[in-house]
This record gives structure tokens, sequence and C-alpha cells, in this order.
């Protein structure tokens, strides 16, 4: 039965809201190109963010 990887083997992101680290996660295993976030706090506080800026341009 072969080993699990350490954490510190598993590839790491930074979140595009808080710019903190985060490792890869199983579940996110087909999708790992994809995550941009660390949470879905981040992922909310983001397009929260995002809305807000739209709404005060001219």
């Amino acid at each position: 039965m072969p080993r699990a990887k350490q954490k510190s083997d598993l590839p790491q992101k930074k979140c595009q809201h808080c710019q903190r680290p985060f490792t890869w996660r199983k579940k996110w295993e087909r999708v790992w190109e994809e995550v941009k976030f660390c949470s879905d706090r981040c992922r909310q506080e983001s397009r929260k963010n995002k809305n807000h800026a739209r709404k005060n341009t001219p």
C-alpha cells in the first residue's frame, strides 16, 4: 500500500482575495487549476467587492 504524501509535498497556491497560501485538497483534485480562493468566505467577499466597485463606478 502506497504511503500518503506529506503535506509539505503538496502543491500550494495563493488566495486571490486574502493572499494567504493554501494547500491542495483531495476534494479539489479534478478542478485544482480552477481553484482561486482558499475558502467560501474569500470567494464571497471577492464577489461582494467586485459588485461594490461596479456600483460606485460612474
